[in-house]
């Protein structure tokens, strides 16, 4: 398929997942903050991979938070379909990924220190 649909697919999902993520932020996930990184989208478009970093709130951990975020994958792909109706055909399915990069950069950082 070409690059470029793939690309603007990936940006349409990743634009309207983080509305979801954010608006469903305070029922879903106790107020912790989603941020979605980046998103991969198979060439049939069928399995959209969305990488996500997670910013906890209270006594909650990163991991507590992404296993919530993992329980509300039907729900949260349902609202998604929503809002691509118009655009897509057929909603891929979604799997999350924590992205990591962040303390990948932290870590380089401190070492160069």
């Amino acid at each position: 398929m070409d690059n470029t649909r793939l690309e603007k697919v990936s940006r349409l999902i990743q634009k309207d997942m983080g509305l979801i993520l954010q608006q469903e932020a305070q029922n879903l996930f106790e107020g912790a903050m989603i941020t979605v990184t980046s998103v991969r989208v198979s060439a049939d478009l069928s399995v959209a991979r969305i990488y996500v970093s997670i910013f906890p709130v209270r006594s909650k951990t990163v991991e507590d938070i992404f296993k919530l975020l993992e329980e509300k994958k039907a729900f949260i792909r349902m609202k998604l379909a929503e809002k691509v109706r118009h655009q897509l055909r057929i909603v891929p399915h979604i799997g999350f990924f924590l992205d990591d990069s962040l303390d990948y950069i932290q870590n380089i950082d401190n070492l160069l220190k």
